[in-house]
């Protein structure tokens, strides 16, 4: 079995209403969840990283390997009807979650779809469970709810009907985001924006741009 349970994936209808999206839980091999989070960097600031401004661990690094590799770029195409040949990637992570974070957005229309793998074990917190929302205002027009526990997966495609966002959570929460977007040029200018984002975060102490960081849910 591999690293990725991609016949899970397979097996799971998409969810159509109120925007397209499928959640698979157990997504990830359990035999691997030591290796994958012994390889999770050390994040003390919440927001957004690029790869390029974490440390990641080889049990880490097949994980991203496997993600950007074709046979779930397969699944993911079967699963959506979508040809998503030549379009190019772009990973971020996320280790913590700050106050301001999980403010209610549809992501931006240079994405195509969004990939959310979370690695948190045993998730007991009330706070931080991502929400698919029936509209733009209220947190509580629930479509679904997902549980950020380790191997929770879930993937939806970008629309002006996508809204998600979470209940105030403060600490460690882990997530990998994947996105497929429209262009090169775009995952190269929100992969410097990241960067750039990183840099301030340091440079200010932790303190970061609350504003920009909050307007974002995974």
């Amino acid at each position: 079995m591999g690293l990725l349970k991609l016949e899970a994936l397979a097996q799971t209808p998409l969810q159509t209403d109120p925007f397209d999206y499928v959640v698979v839980e157990g997504f990830l091999d359990e035999a691997a969840k030591e290796s994958i989070l012994g390889a999770f960097p050390e994040m003390k600031d919440a927001g957004s990283f690029p790869l390029s401004e974490v440390e990641v661990g080889a049990g880490l690094q097949a994980l991203f390997d496997g993600l950007n590799g074709p046979e779930f770029r397969r699944a993911i195409e079967e699963k959506f009807g979508l040809d998503l040949a030549g379009k190019p990637t772009m990973f971020t992570v996320r280790g913590r979650c700050d106050a301001r974070d999980g403010r209610i957005h549809t992501d931006s229309k240079k994405k195509i779809i969004t990939v959310l793998l979370y690695l948190n074990e045993g998730w007991q917190e009330d706070g931080g469970r991502l929400r698919l929302l029936r509209n733009g205002e209220d947190l509580n027009a629930t479509a679904a709810e997902v549980s950020p526990a380790f191997g929770s997966l879930l993937v939806f495609r970008r629309s002006d009907a996508s809204w998600h966002g979470h209940e105030t959570y403060v600490g460690p929460r882990k997530v990998i985001q994947m996105n497929w977007v429209v262009s090169g040029q775009v995952a190269a200018w929100e992969q410097l924006r990241h960067r750039i984002s990183a840099t301030a975060k340091r440079l200010r102490g932790g303190r970061g741009d609350g504003a920009k960081r909050g307007a974002h849910a995974a």
